[in-house]
């Protein structure tokens, strides 16, 4: 029997759902749930940070099949075997590093002699020039912050041989996650694609279509993602080691210099910055006071170059990211993850970005999974019995 208006009134949860306005009950529906998507977000950051010695290097041999994976699909297109399309980009990678890591090694060997002789020069220089500026400093101050810097040092002698020892075990880390990528990117370039149906088929047959066309374009925005950061690092390197060849440094530190700013530029913003302190302290050492304010003025116009054309124009077009989006994206990467954070806070944003467009385009609603999502089809077990079997009896009451 229907509820009468009069009981309808009656009714405790009839009143109260009439007196709460329709906006704060949708705000409250928003609101349990927003805060369930958070504890989950947290939940996933806690497990990434624990661990992190197995995420890093999935995320890095990602980066990397996503950077090889055309050149080894171009070489299968030319007729290569597939064996030795694999081959060939995966030791390439192998020979570029070593080949860089050696250089760096080899022109600071020649170049950095004598280093204590020139800082001492250096820090003279400084020194005379702070004296004849404006700013009035006398050796009775510089003998005071030396003072002060020796025993805040002692003071927190414990600390630093505590931070010692955990750089030692990041270089452990490090070297075992160095291992750990070689062996995913190379088993990515063998079956990634295999392994890609194995995760879609973990979805629900109903939702493998949103989830392979979402990890597909993700995929696409990776790979651009690493193409154009290795050209806006490369011009990150010229420039600034230009500078620097300018000023009078020689090709010994120019080289190092040009390297490790190309290496720290997969930071956006920030890699460059710091490597450009680096080169800044360079001249500063090896030619003098001036050339290192004119290095700091070239660094900064750089990195100018860097935030206001080549980031928007190249890495927005590519990953279809707005500048701010890729800055606050890295700030809040290094925030929660340090350094690995803000490497790789641009490409997991732009990947998460288009997987997100496509799932929101719907295209996916009216297409089928491809077959290869299926379920594999299940062999027939084959019989192991040899001998022939008896004819089925039968009986009757």
């Amino acid at each position: 029997m229907p509820k009468r208006p009069d009981d309808a009134l009656r009714d405790p949860d009839e009143v109260v759902a009439r007196a709460i306005p329709v906006s704060v009950r949708i705000a409250g529906a928003w609101s349990w749930r927003i805060v369930g998507v958070l504890i989950l977000a947290g939940v996933l950051v806690y497990l990434v940070a624990l661990l992190h010695i197995v995420v890093v290097p999935v995320l890095v041999a990602t980066l990397l099949s996503g950077l090889l994976t055309p050149f080894k699909n171009r070489l299968t297109r030319l007729g290569w075997p597939r064996w030795l399309a694999v081959v060939v980009p995966f030791l390439g990678t192998i020979v570029v590093i070593a080949g860089l890591v050696v250089l760096v090694v080899l022109t600071l060997r020649t170049g950095i002699g004598g280093i204590e002789q020139r800082t001492v020069a250096g820090y003279q220089s400084l020194l005379s020039t702070l004296k004849a500026s404006p700013l009035g400093i006398t050796d009775a101050d510089v003998r005071n912050a030396m003072a002060s810097v020796t025993a805040t040092v002692q003071k927190n002698s414990g600390t630093i041989l505590a931070g010692a020892l955990s750089g030692a075990s990041i270089v452990s880390d490090i070297l075992v996650g160095l291992v750990l990528s070689l062996f995913l990117t190379l088993f990515f370039l063998i079956d990634g694609e295999g392994i890609w149906r194995w995760c879609v088929r973990v979805a629900p047959r109903r939702a493998r279509a949103a989830v392979d066309g979402a990890g597909r374009a993700a995929w696409l925005s990776v790979g651009e993602y690493a193409r154009v950061q290795i050209l806006v690092a490369l011009i990150d390197a010229v420039g600034i080691g230009l500078v620097a060849l300018l000023l009078g440094v020689g090709w010994s530190l120019v080289v190092p210099i040009a390297v490790l700013v190309f290496l720290a530029a997969f930071i956006p913003f920030v890699g460059a910055v710091v490597t450009g302190g680096l080169a800044v302290l360079v001249v500063l050492l090896y030619v003098g006071p001036a050339q290192a304010l004119i290095m700091l003025a070239g660094v900064i116009g750089v990195n100018q170059l860097e935030s206001h054309i080549l980031q928007p124009l190249l890495m927005g077009n590519a990953v279809r990211l707005h500048p701010v989006a890729v800055v606050l994206s890295v700030a809040t990467g290094s925030l929660l993850g340090g350094i690995a954070g803000a490497v790789f806070a641009v490409p997991f944003v732009a990947a998460a970005n288009s997987a997100v467009q496509f799932i929101a385009g719907g295209a996916w609603k009216d297409d089928t999974p491809p077959p290869a999502l299926e379920e594999p089809p299940t062999r027939a077990r084959r019989s192991r019995r040899t001998k022939p079997e008896p004819q089925d009896v039968t009986t009757v009451g």
